[in-house]
């Protein structure tokens, strides 16, 4: 393949590291400082894996859609708008976008409505571990994980507990942040029966599972046609 990295920080340079070694071209690199040469660029490559910040979203979108360039896109923390414009932008080109390209990761996402139907009555708490530098809480896949169990957002997410807080209800999500070291990331849900829990978890040793799970979705991402899809429908469809 032929790359454009946007987002050129730690993630952004392992991808490059790695595509590099697999023998993949890349056509050029994009962060906050140069991002205004998007506005007058050609199309340079066969995809965008865009791994940067909601503030170069619009213009990386608006690239993609000029030039008919597909998008893989890792950003977290986008605005509604900005995830609506990504589905503007399948009605043109291939995209993906998912807060975590863990292969793992994603097959918990796979499996967690089935063990929510399973045990449709149990309570559900989603814990999250991370490093010191992380800035956002929870992370992008726990509210992921979230979702895969409650698409329809029926259930409240509480994002912690302090003080007289009252009895837990049924109809909620726990939602817990933990940080420190330099842990890459784990994640773990615990669904909560009487007499009895059921606990799935998934722990990142690198970052370069992440850039491992992308490229591999970016190789299929350009094989598709136009439309919005997910790590779901590349692997397990």
């Amino acid at each position: 393949m032929k790359v454009l990295i946007t987002g050129y920080g730690r993630m952004g340079r392992l991808i490059e590291d790695t595509l590099v070694k697999a023998g993949d071209e890349i056509a050029g690199w994009i962060d906050v400082e140069n991002v205004s040469e998007l506005d007058s660029s050609k199309k340079i490559a066969d995809v965008i894996m865009d791994f940067s910040n909601p503030s170069l979203t619009d213009t990386v979108v608006a690239y993609a859609a000029r030039t008919g360039t597909p998008l893989l896109s890792g950003t977290t923390n986008m605005s509604a708008a900005q995830h609506e414009a990504l589905a503007e932008l399948a009605e043109k080109v291939p995209v993906i976008w998912a807060s975590n390209y863990s292969l793992g990761i994603n097959l918990f996402m796979h499996i967690l409505p089935q063990i929510k139907a399973a045990l449709p009555d149990w309570d559900v708490e989603i814990t999250e571990t991370h490093h010191n530098k992380k800035v956002d809480a929870p992370s992008g896949t726990a509210k992921s994980l979230a979702d895969a169990i409650d698409p329809l957002g029926d259930y409240e997410r509480v994002y912690g507990r302090s003080g007289n807080c009252g009895e837990r209800t049924h109809r909620e999500i726990g939602m817990h942040a933990l940080r420190g070291g330099t842990v890459t990331g784990e994640h773990r849900v615990d669904f909560f029966g009487n007499d009895e829990v059921f606990e799935i978890t998934h722990k990142a040793g690198s970052r370069q599972i992440l850039v491992d799970g992308a490229i591999a979705a970016a190789r299929k991402l350009v094989e598709k046609q136009p439309g919005l899809y997910t790590m779901e429908t590349l692997l397990f469809v």
